[in-house]
């Protein structure tokens, strides 16, 4: 998916913000507090070093117009549009091995007739999804395993009622997340256009805002973790 300008120029006005709150120059700024290297599609590492990112950096300093810049060096880099790794997908949910005898629960949008994919009468078919792909983890995984997720969408009870108790019982905030999609993705609809009433909410908070500290309060809804068994998911989808 190709996400919207718009994404991209709400980023580089939370990061001219976060420049004159912190001091801190636009280049480490960027890297530190937007969603940008990884939509670059230059991995998780945030190495400044990075030749691509350094090839990004340079034109910030011969540009007058930095949110073109930015979204032409988006649009026209092969692999920016590259979705995370996953091992299966299930309609609307997929997983990813980690680390540590664990693996990451994903959620994307697969409806294909406009329905909200978290309405009420298409929990069942949710919860038929989540079945399979756990059978598939019970199946060809070895055992024990912890199920890990963070979003902005755990903060939703239309969301965490399709998960174990424990699961979404288990829902903290995590601080810093300002690289991640977990915490920019509130701001996009299914087509990867920005959702203007987020947005507006988000900037009139931004022009409230007169600490660094107080930056994650702006965003409408905040990135949470969560963590449990893979037991209870299997108890839950009866596998």
């Amino acid at each position: 998916m190709i996400y919207a300008r718009a994404f991209f120029d709400l980023q580089l006005r939370f990061a001219h913000h976060v420049t004159v709150l912190s001091g801190l120059p636009l280049a480490r700024v960027l890297l530190e507090y937007t969603n940008l290297y990884i939509r670059f599609g230059l991995g998780r590492d945030f190495d400044p070093a990075h030749p691509r990112w350094q090839e990004y950096v340079a034109g910030l300093q011969g540009t007058s117009d930095i949110p073109e810049w930015t979204y032409r060096f988006y649009v026209t880099r092969p692999g920016a549009m590259v979705a995370p790794t996953v091992v299966a997908t299930s309609g609307c949910f997929s997983y990813a091995r980690l680390s540590g005898e664990r693996i990451r629960l994903h959620f994307q949008n697969a409806e294909t007739d406009g329905r909200s994919p978290l309405a009420l009468e298409r929990v069942s078919q949710r919860w038929a999804e989540l079945a399979a792909l756990f059978e598939h983890v019970k199946r060809t995984l070895p055992q024990p395993l912890r199920v890990v997720g963070a979003s902005w969408l755990y903060n939703l009870e239309a969301y965490r009622r399709l998960f174990p108790i424990s699961y979404a019982a288990s829902a903290h905030v995590t601080a810093h997340r300002f690289q991640h999609m977990p915490l920019w993705g509130q701001f996009l609809d299914r087509y990867g256009a920005i959702k203007e009433h987020m947005t507006r909410q988000f900037l009139e908070a931004l022009e409230r805002q007169s600490s660094v500290d107080g930056l994650g309060q702006c965003f409408p809804l905040k990135a949470l973790s969560v963590e449990a068994p893979v037991q209870d998911f299997y108890d839950l989808y009866e596998i």
